[in-house]
């Protein structure tokens, strides 16, 4: 992924020089639990731990005489070593018993950094809808007025999605985080399983249930669709900030730097920037969903054809979700919030909002449901079209309104249970924070 949306520690887990000091970590532990075996001799083990992790340049000029980026890596890590210890590196395994190990390694490493941010932006949203939560605003169907709801409401609709999201991505690092050492095709013919267990007990991995000589590429598409769905939660949030930013509904307003300029020809444009730009990495999210799909049916025990979509998809899609993450909460945190803004808007259609009100009052007077439903349509469309209010076109249907029925709060009084919810999802996401 491109450095303009990445952050520096997500960055630095993908980097060839974090790969390489990872596979030598494998490479060492792997030779750890050999010696503990009596396989490897002791002076070989020092050797092998003290051997340096060759860089990169090494790597790639080894790598165009072998045309094979583990068999140049091996060859690179064991120069420096004497040849009576280097005979020992690797000793029965396979390449992707090192790359699909430490690729298990790193994933854990990079979904936590993806959970952290999921977790601070579902904190945010809980606890601004918490504040919000008796600011009334008007909800939108089909993008247009509909009843009174608060602001409050709306963000939690939105924390509560992110906690759904925060429980996917917690069950796609578990799938993720394995490893497998069990030599060609996955038999344990040249390499006890003792060595697997060792190797990934001591990175925190589980272990792979059946092995084909690879990890199952059903587990990182279960990642890569948490991350796509993850992402669409985020720009279901996104869009909503987008549409209340908009000029005549003015309703919030993102934060910016002192050296915000919105257009190059309009000085007085603030658009919605942030909150556009995690729309559009909702798509690439999604799309590389679809390729981590083609990558699980492999050739009988293993073929390489997902390794080059994976150099791709994997650190992409980890550094946009977490990118992502960050900027919605960074954005969340520093939002304007306009009430009154949000009162005016209530009242722009001079009092349509409340026809339900109305409606439901007539049929609970005895009126009969068609009837009622008609009388109030027909006062809301002369309202509507002539400009007048919703209280005159009923009147000149003899029906008269009170204040009461025209208050907004008056949609509101039945919401404990809701808030009840999400002061009990605040409580949850403290007593984790302290734990």
């Amino acid at each position: 992924m491109i450095e303009r949306y990445s952050c520096p520690e997500m960055a630095e887990l993908w980097t060839d020089e974090r790969k390489y000091a990872t596979w030598a970590r494998v490479e060492v532990l792997a030779s750890t639990a050999q010696a503990e075996l009596g396989v490897v001799d002791r002076p070989a083990l020092e050797d092998i731990r003290n051997a340096p992790v060759p860089s990169v340049s090494r790597v790639r000029e080894l790598e165009l005489t072998r045309d094979h980026e583990i068999l140049a890596f091996l060859a690179a890590y064991t120069e420096t070593m004497p040849a009576s210890s280097a005979r020992w590196v690797h000793h029965g395994m396979t390449s992707y018993d090192v790359v699909d190990t430490a690729l298990g390694f790193t994933l854990a490493r990079s979904c936590d950094l993806v959970l952290n941010a999921a977790r601070t932006f579902l904190e945010l949203l809980t606890a601004r809808a918490l504040e919000h939560w008796d600011t009334v605003c008007v909800a939108r169907t089909h993008g247009v007025h509909a009843e009174p709801t608060t602001f409050g409401q709306k963000l939690a609709v939105h924390a509560f999605a992110m906690h759904r999201g925060v429980e996917r991505l917690t069950a796609a690092r578990a799938a993720v985080a394995v490893g497998t050492l069990s030599g060609p095709v996955g038999t344990y013919a040249h390499i006890s399983p003792y060595v697997e267990e060792f190797v990934c007990r001591e990175l925190g991995l589980g272990i792979e249930d059946m092995p084909t000589q690879v990890v199952a590429r059903d587990r990182h598409a279960e990642l890569l669709s948490a991350l796509a769905v993850t992402g669409a939660v985020v720009e279901q949030f996104a869009l909503e900030m987008r549409m209340l930013q908009r000029t005549e509904v003015g309703e919030v307003d993102e934060p910016r730097t002192s050296a915000y300029q919105g257009s190059s020809a309009m000085p007085h444009k603030r658009n919605p920037t942030t909150s556009e730009r995690l729309c559009g990495l909702a798509r690439i999210l999604r799309s590389n969903a679809g390729a981590g799909y083609e990558n699980v049916a492999l050739w009988h025990e293993r073929d390489l054809a997902h390794s080059s979509v994976e150099r791709i998809v994997l650190p992409d899609s980890l550094t946009v979700a977490h990118y992502q993450l960050v900027s919605a909460a960074g954005l969340l945190s520093g939002l304007r919030v306009f009430p009154e803004r949000m009162a005016r808007n209530i009242d722009a259609t001079r009092g349509l909002v409340y026809s339900s009100e109305v409606f439901v009052d007539l049929v609970a007077r005895g009126r009969d449901q068609e009837e009622a439903y008609r009388l109030v349509q027909a006062a809301a469309t002369e309202a509507w079209e002539n400009g007048s209010t919703l209280a005159a076109g009923l009147a000149a249907r003899g029906v008269e309104v009170s204040a009461d029925q025209l208050d907004p709060r008056r949609f509101l009084g039945n919401r404990d249970h809701l808030k009840a919810r999400l002061s009990r999802l605040s409580k949850e996401l403290q007593s984790h924070v302290e734990v």
